[in-house]
């Protein structure tokens, strides 16, 4: 799945509208395959607590992200790259988008930001919003906070910043690129 999402982040424009059945060019096709894996979840059992409407709840953030703050901006290919894999014991979840990313979408309400890392620890941390002033931005501190308590673990990369956000978050200089972002959630069951 990983090598997947990755040519698609890469692959020409055309390519990359046509390129499988991850592909969703609109929120409408994103939250209608979010709800269906929300149910195989809930069918398989195989989660306490309901966690299944958390990861839904997670993953829907970080989907939805990619329309609010891309709306009218997309370099080239709107929409996300959705896909899921499942085994006896970890359910993967990736997402991508081929948007302006983090530095570039909170760089417009707080010109200080430095550099990728740096968009990255204040999207995560800060009540902050690349849609100021609409009264926003607590989605991915929301993200971050249930992965920390939920033990999943998430891979997030924007522009050359890399994330690990479980117990800790860990932001390093990633050497490559990536245009837009793109999430890895991961749960062990």
């Amino acid at each position: 799945m990983e090598k997947l999402v990755k040519e698609w982040l890469i692959a020409e424009p055309t390519a990359a509208e046509q390129a499988s059945e991850y592909y969703c060019d609109s929120r409408t096709i994103f939250q209608s395959r979010l709800d269906r894996l929300t149910s195989e979840l809930s069918q398989k059992g195989i989660l306490k607590d309901n966690l299944e409407y958390l990861i839904s709840a997670v993953v829907g953030e970080i989907g939805n992200n990619s329309f609010d703050h891309n709306i009218g901006n997309w370099p080239d290919v709107k929409g996300v790259f959705f896909g899921s894999e499942m085994t006896d014991d970890i359910i993967r979840i990736i997402l991508a988008d081929r948007g302006l990313g983090l530095f570039a979408t909170l760089k417009r309400v707080k010109p200080e930001l430095s550099d990728d890392k740096d968009a990255m620890r204040v999207g995560f941390i800060e009540r902050i919003s690349g849609r100021a002033p609409e009264p926003r931005g607590n989605g991915l501190k929301f993200v971050r906070e249930s992965v920390r308590g939920y033990k999943m673990h998430l891979t997030f990369y924007s522009g050359y910043a890399k994330g690990d956000f479980n117990e800790d978050m860990v932001i390093i200089e990633n050497t490559e690129k990536i245009a837009g972002c793109m999430a890895i959630l991961t749960l062990n069951i």
